[in-house]
């Protein structure tokens, strides 16, 4: 009788398990969908904020599709791809950093000299978008990706017309400590970067985020941003990720390329 109990115990522990995995899996296939969309608009928020374009009580896909464009750039040249360049994989639709920077063809690894921001890897591709104005552009979005003490850190950050001024940053993804590295997510600490001044007249980035605070008096103060109180690395590695991003190996060709069009017309 005692081997019998036994055996039906752990027979229904089994069959307990075995739905238990079924109503799992099933809730996991069908919810990854729904994660996807939630996903996808989190990224359109973070994109609108980071462009000064969000109203929490709009239609954030219509606002979206209303005011900005988004293009493929070739990082190396600065160059929009065309259509016809465009893949199953390489699409405005499809891009993913992730999943582009870790593909053997359309993403390449960083040597040790380039890679200020450590995240060993590149999309070849850029998504960037533009805030539209009248049919002109007002500022330039751009995805950024950086690692921090934890994490990589993945975020926008805005750049006006003039090529010069930032507009706005957002971060969407990271795993930064709490009320330390995650008040990159503050919303007082993003805005103070709304103004700095990231180029000088002869495009050199001047852009600085210091480990201490702002002095306002100083003469530098216009290109400067504080950092996270008790968050240095976290800090740092925001610092670099600029570095990067707005280098030579980043958005330098493609932030050129909309220099010499702007002079030209």
């Amino acid at each position: 009788m005692h081997n019998d109990s036994i055996k039906k115990t752990v027979g229904v522990a089994l069959a307990v398990c075995l739905v238990c995995s079924v109503f799992v899996s099933t809730a996991a296939v069908y919810l990854q969908g729904i994660q996807e969309k939630n996903k996808h608009l989190d990224k359109v928020k973070n994109i609108l904020i980071a462009g000064g374009l969000y109203d929490k009580k709009a239609d954030i896909q219509k606002l979206f599709s209303e005011k900005i464009t988004s293009s493929l750039i070739d990082l190396s040249t600065g160059e929009a791809l065309t259509e016809d360049q465009y893949t199953d994989k390489l699409s405005p639709k499809t891009f993913d950093i992730k999943t582009m920077a870790a593909d053997n063809q359309l993403g390449k690894a960083l040597t040790d000299e380039q890679d200020l921001a450590g995240i060993k890897r590149i999309p070849r591709d850029m998504l960037v978008y533009s805030v539209m104005n009248n049919g002109t552009v007002d500022k330039y979005v751009l995805p950024v990706y950086g690692k921090g003490l934890w994490s990589t850190m993945y975020g926008f950050i805005a750049l006006s017309n003039d090529l010069k001024t930032i507009k706005g940053i957002t971060f969407y993804e990271h795993g930064e400590t709490p009320g330390l590295g995650g008040e990159i997510e503050n919303p007082n600490w993003r805005a103070s970067w709304n103004g700095k001044i990231a180029f000088d007249d002869q495009a050199d980035l001047i852009l600085q985020v210091l480990k201490g605070k702002v002095i306002p008096s100083s003469p530098d103060a216009s290109h400067q941003i504080d950092g996270l109180s008790g968050a240095t690395l976290t800090t740092r590695g925001v610092g670099k990720m600029i570095d990067f991003w707005f280098g030579e190996n980043g958005y330098g060709p493609f932030l050129q390329k909309m220099r010499e069009a702007s002079s030209n017309g």
